[in-house]
């Protein structure tokens, strides 16, 4: 049983959608987080631009772009990975049981660093804050924020990584 999510891209199945009608989703899905319970970020509405890799990594665009790519598939596929530790957080706080965070903080650390490279500005504040902070509602928001502004950043690629999740999840039942 997942988490209930206020938005459900992850667990929607992707056979009619397209990517174009994915994209815009995505995009409305996050300016409402970030005009909402995230205001207090400051997450930009822009696009993201590798420029500043590019400069300050002394790095071809064409090869930050493939790490672009690479760092969407990896942050959609460890969102399985957030989303388990949250459940496992949220039935430990259902019980009343000691809650460790720390399994959670370090896959959001080991995003982060990733980011940082990429100079993704918004996804640094996101994994911050998934490192740093207990509320789990407000976790899921940053999830999902996360997942959304992913998506944004290449939603081919993003697409094809969801397809691939749906196919290895359709073997495993």
């Amino acid at each position: 049983m997942r988490m209930i999510k206020k938005f459900e891209l992850l667990n929607k199945s992707l056979e009619k959608e397209d990517v174009k009608s994915m994209e815009e989703e995505a995009s409305k899905i996050y300016t409402l987080l970030s005009k909402n319970e995230l205001s207090h970020l400051n997450l930009s509405q822009e696009e993201y631009s590798s420029s500043e890799a590019v400069e300050e990594l002394g790095l071809d665009e064409e090869l930050i772009s493939e790490l672009v790519e690479d760092y969407v598939s990896q942050i959609i596929r460890s969102l399985v990975q957030f989303e388990s530790k949250l459940k496992t957080l949220q039935e430990s706080q259902i019980k009343s049981d000691s809650m460790d965070y720390t399994p959670f903080r370090e896959l959001a650390h080991k995003n982060l660093g990733v980011a940082r490279n990429l100079r993704i500005k918004d996804a640094e504040v996101l994994l911050y804050e998934l490192m740093t902070k207990d509320d789990l509602e407000y976790l899921m928001s940053c999830l999902e924020a996360l997942e959304v502004s992913t998506i944004k950043l290449n939603p081919q690629k993003a697409y094809n990584t969801f397809k691939l999740i749906e196919i290895k999840e359709g073997f495993k039942n």
